[in-house]
């Protein structure tokens, strides 16, 4: 297995929370930030972690957070910023919305390394999760061509890359959830109380 020393963290918490209609990040669920779930489950696996936003607020939580290098440009972009401000080859990719995330999940993609992959991915309920991965340093260069050729869409980035899918169990697909609305929310908060 890949060593802690050679993994960053990147958390992307750039979002324009449309659909919330706050910052996804701050969020919280039985008195804890989003932000702060995130940070709890990556930690353990890596040796520093690194927070994707524009927003100064994010600060208080003494990481070294980084600002889009390319702005408007969507997740692409700071999957790209996080990419670029990494030291090491292997970067675990966590989007702040996903407060039921835990160590033991991501860590089946740092079990799952291997050198033909550059991309490790959660396959949950047959919906690919690149926003829960785990890259090599090396897809930076690729994503930068794409962003300079206004290409936006994380998906397409992700197919031109060598990608393996790490599929989960139906017990373990409520831990990948992405909360998106106020809808979302209430489920989750409803299920982590029973």
């Amino acid at each position: 297995m890949i060593e802690q020393k050679d993994i960053t963290g990147i958390i992307l918490a750039g979002g324009k929370s449309s659909r919330m209609g706050t910052d996804k990040g701050f969020l919280k669920l039985n008195g804890i930030s989003f932000m702060e779930y995130s940070i709890t489950a990556m930690k353990p696996l890596v040796s520093q972690i690194i927070i994707v936003s524009n927003n100064p607020d994010y600060d208080i939580f003494n990481l070294k957070r980084v600002e889009d290098i390319m702005k408007d440009a969507g997740p692409l972009a700071g999957l790209y910023s996080g990419l670029k401000t990494s030291k090491t080859e292997f970067n675990l990719v966590l989007s702040c919305d996903v407060p039921l995330i835990s160590t033991e999940i991501l860590e089946l993609l740092i079990k799952a390394q291997e050198s033909q992959s550059d991309i490790i991915q959660i396959l949950s309920k047959g919906k690919t999760m690149p926003l829960i991965a785990l890259y090599k340093k090396c897809c930076e260069t690729k994503f930068y061509e794409l962003l300079k050729n206004n290409e936006r869409r994380l998906q397409v980035a992700v197919n031109q890359c060598k990608v393996k899918n790490i599929t989960l169990s139906s017990q373990t697909e409520l831990f990948t959830k992405n909360i998106n609305t106020p809808e979302d929310l209430k489920i989750i908060i409803d299920v982590s109380n029973n």
